[in-house]
């Protein structure tokens, strides 16, 4: 049976030692979902928000987020990630966020994705407010994750259509 890793055989709160495990690539996608309302989304799609361009200020606050997730989560190990990128697609309904993240390490990137996926998310929400404040960030989940001795994973189920 599976356990939590981030406790100890008392049960107390610890870091997972990584110490051992060999570095290896490691990769990782998440994505999340802002729904809001046409006017909103018609708003971001002609660019005129107050504060710039929801969708590309949205994209450097994801890359540069994934960067500092070990700052933000507090038992995550510092990674030196070697790539990051976010994109934004506007919908009928929202706004698609994906991410992905590489590194060569111990320990795997999942968490950087999905901060980056989640402040990106953010941003838009920060970016739109003034335009809509009942905005939903919805579907923060991991995509797939590759490498390390866990292997592979690749999230079952059927896309929701835009």
């Amino acid at each position: 049976m599976a356990k939590l890793s981030h406790y100890d055989e008392k049960g107390r709160v610890r870091m997972v030692d990584v110490t051992a495990k060999a570095a290896t690539s490691r990769t990782a996608a998440a994505h999340a979902f802002i729904r809001m309302e046409r006017a909103t989304i018609s708003s971001v799609r002609r660019l005129k928000s107050p504060k710039g361009n929801p969708l590309e200020i949205a994209r450097i606050a994801g890359i540069g987020a994934a960067k500092r997730t070990a700052e933000l989560i507090p038992l995550c190990h510092p990674l030196a990630l070697t790539h990051v990128d976010v994109s934004a697609k506007l919908c009928q309904n929202g706004i698609e966020l994906t991410s992905q993240t590489t590194a060569t390490g111990p320990t795997g990137v999942e968490m950087e994705a999905l901060v980056a996926v989640s402040v990106a998310a953010l941003t838009i929400y920060d970016m739109c407010k003034a335009l809509e404040r009942g905005m939903e960030i919805t579907e923060v989940y991991v995509v797939k994750k590759a490498g390390g001795r866990s292997g592979m994973y690749v999230r079952p189920g059927k896309r929701v259509k835009r």
